[in-house]
């Protein structure tokens, strides 16, 4: 479902934002992100992070305080703490997002660019879709949660890398780790069945964009109730190398290496320890189950987002 801003009459805002992110890009452009805010009625206060944990508090403080709308400003991360300050409350305000990360898969898969002007126009708009959420034991999360090979980058690469180098960053710690890799068990209990398998990696995906691959969920769809699941079979890397170049055209899901299906709850047990990527966050280890929270958010989109799968 799509509303239009103006049937919300939002008043107040509250701008959560990293200010270490995208080489302090909100600090930068601060001003012009109030002022376009006021433009369209808002009523703005900010709130800069100081650390881990801290944005998911400044979202629950902005519940509590009853603010009509949260804008969460910087990568993946500060996008999920705020969604797991927002997600368990009865009380939930609508979402904004500003990409200023080196990473913004979510804001990607709803159309807010991270060129700052583009991003300002799309709140400005205020189209607003509801979308689902995805619950890990006792967290959420709204992108992607992952387990397997590779899937630890995102925590692993150190800010000041991220900084300086942006998406290459992940890339360089990537490469460090091929000599490592190795299929994991698992065991994956869903609609009814029960699929015992070694693989390289395994993915919960809530939208179609995942580690900058605009295709690797290619038929999610953030507001169907569903996730879509995909595991990669044991293989070499020669078979792993082939399956991501298929990824890049959203073609892997029909590569017999590659098991994929729908489903709105599902548990993943693992031979080992195995530690779960949040929206690029760590989210704890295996064992683990999830369940999808049915259009729980109402989130700001840009318009060619709205007008898909509806």
């Amino acid at each position: 479902m799509v509303l239009s801003m103006n049937e919300t009459k939002i008043k107040r805002a509250r701008l959560i934002y990293n200010p270490t992110a995208g080489r302090e890009g909100v600090r930068k452009h601060l001003a012009e992100i109030l002022e376009a805010l006021e433009s369209v009625g808002y009523e703005t206060s900010t709130y800069a992070t100081k650390g881990e944990g801290d944005a998911t508090r400044a979202a629950e403080m902005a519940v509590e305080r009853r603010y009509d709308l949260v804008i969460a400003a910087g990568g993946d991360g500060t996008v999920n703490e705020v969604i797991n300050g927002l997600a368990e409350k009865e009380y939930r305000p609508l979402l904004g997002i500003i990409p200023m990360g080196t990473s913004n898969d979510f804001a990607n898969a709803i159309g807010a660019s991270k060129n700052i002007h583009k991003a300002l126009e799309v709140l400005k708009r205020g189209v607003v879709k509801e979308v689902d959420v995805g619950k890990m034991n006792d967290r959420y999360f709204i992108n992607i949660a992952a387990g397997g090979i590779l899937t630890e980058l995102s925590y692993e690469v150190p800010s000041k890398l991220k900084t300086m180098l942006g998406q290459f960053a992940y890339y360089v710690k990537g490469v460090e780790k091929i000599p490592g890799l190795h299929p994991v068990s698992v065991t994956v209990e869903a609609n009814g069945q029960t699929l015992n398998e070694e693989v390289m990696l395994f993915l919960v995906a809530n939208s179609h964009t995942i580690a900058g691959f605009d295709k690797l969920a290619p038929l999610a769809d953030i507001s169907d109730g569903l996730f879509d699941v995909i595991l990669v079979r044991k293989c070499n890397f020669v078979e792993l190398l082939r399956i991501m170049t298929m990824a890049l055209r959203g073609e892997h899901i029909r590569d017999p290496k590659v098991i994929h299906f729908k489903t709105d709850k599902l548990k993943i047990r693992t031979s080992e320890d195995v530690g779960i990527n949040l929206d690029g966050e760590f989210g704890g280890n295996a064992p683990c189950q999830f369940q999808v929270l049915k259009k729980h958010l109402k989130v700001i989109v840009s318009e060619a987002e709205s007008m898909q799968k509806e």
